[in-house]
């Protein structure tokens, strides 16, 4: 148990992890991160945990945690745009590993979920439970994510990251037992094609549980991205560590981070009208801006002109993975158009 819990944020977790690598060798660091990196983008699910000791987990943890927690947090800010009076009181982190997602579900609420934080590798669960002290309140349980895995009732489930490192049909399981324990759940997978497909496959489960789609899609329909042609991704700014810098090299203070997610309820909840599914165009006097709306429209694109006004100006504010058309630009076009009409 974690005491006196501050305000988590995902600079109090650039704080926590700052000293992390203190005594390790930055050679040693590279290797683990080099080894982590070649796991990750490998194409053989493994049935062992990945993260084997504690200079595997610090380096993990100090390379991977800044952009899982900031794919997690998109996705879940999304989920609160959908259901905005919603609050989780309990919350279960598959394969949460030195926790990532709980980082993220802990600043979205403010603390206020009771989290359980379930992985394999007990290195990870020591090690996140290390980072969350006096910062939010966890449970740091070993448990093997596979298809015998058993949930309690929960709220909010979270699995980020996860699934690649599963077989098919334990990836089948595991989403259709959070589906069945919990009232809301969120799937991050990386933003590859691959990803992708695995986070379309987690959503089929996920309508057919009794699923309402809150995120990224407009609808729980039928996605309308061609299989092969295309995918369904995002991107989400994060600050580069000195970690990233040595393994990657480049100048530049941040990277984006490119994720594919899925949130889905058991209750009511109002999805987006359309999602932003591409970086919006800007053009002289025109923002060009790919959409993913209604089931019967599909994917459209929208060319917003200075003559649309408020419009244009949320066009041009707009970013990738927003939703479409902004409440602020709505209500200001309808006063637009209600004072033009006198």
């Amino acid at each position: 148990m974690n005491a006196s819990p501050s305000l988590p944020s995902g600079d109090e977790l650039r704080a926590a992890l700052a000293g992390l690598l203190a005594g390790l060798p930055p050679r040693q660091a590279t290797q683990a991160v080099d080894r982590l990196i070649a796991n990750y983008r490998g194409t053989t699910p493994t049935d062992a945990p990945v993260l084997r000791d504690r200079s595997d987990v610090a380096a993990y943890a100090a390379y991977r945690m800044p952009a899982t927690f900031e794919a997690v947090r998109a996705a879940l800010g999304a989920l609160r745009d959908a259901a905005p009076a919603w609050e989780p009181a309990t919350h279960t982190d598959i394969g949460g590993g030195t926790g990532s997602a709980s980082w993220a579900v802990a600043e979205a609420w403010n603390g206020a979920a009771r989290t359980t934080v379930l992985d394999w590798a007990e290195p990870a669960l020591a090690l996140g439970e290390e980072l969350a002290d006096g910062v939010f309140e966890a449970e740091w349980r070993r448990a093997r994510i596979s298809g015998a895995l058993r949930l309690d009732a929960t709220d909010l489930v979270t699995v980020s990251y996860v699934l690649k490192e599963l077989t098919e049909a334990d990836r089948r399981a595991v989403v259709t037992e959070a589906a069945r324990v919990a009232q809301a759940v969120v799937i991050v997978e990386p933003g590859t094609p691959d990803g992708y497909e695995r986070i379309i496959a987690a959503r089929s489960l996920l309508v057919e549980a009794g699923f309402t789609v809150a995120a990224p899609c407009p609808h729980s329909g039928t996605c309308p991205i061609e299989p092969g042609r295309d995918w369904c991704h995002f991107a989400a700014r994060v600050s580069r560590s000195s970690l990233h810098r040595q393994v990657k090299g480049g100048s530049l203070p941040y990277e984006d981070e490119k994720f594919a997610y899925v949130a889905a309820t058991r209750f009511p909840v109002l999805p987006a009208a359309s999602r932003v599914i591409r970086k919006p165009q800007i053009r002289k006097g025109q923002v060009l801006l790919d959409l993913c709306g209604p089931e019967e429209t599909g994917l459209t694109r929208a060319t917003v002109t200075k003559r649309h006004g408020a419009l244009y100006k949320a066009a041009r504010d707009a970013e990738w993975g927003d939703p479409w058309p902004p409440e602020s630009a709505d209500s200001a076009e309808s006063e637009d158009s209600s004072d033009s009409s006198e």
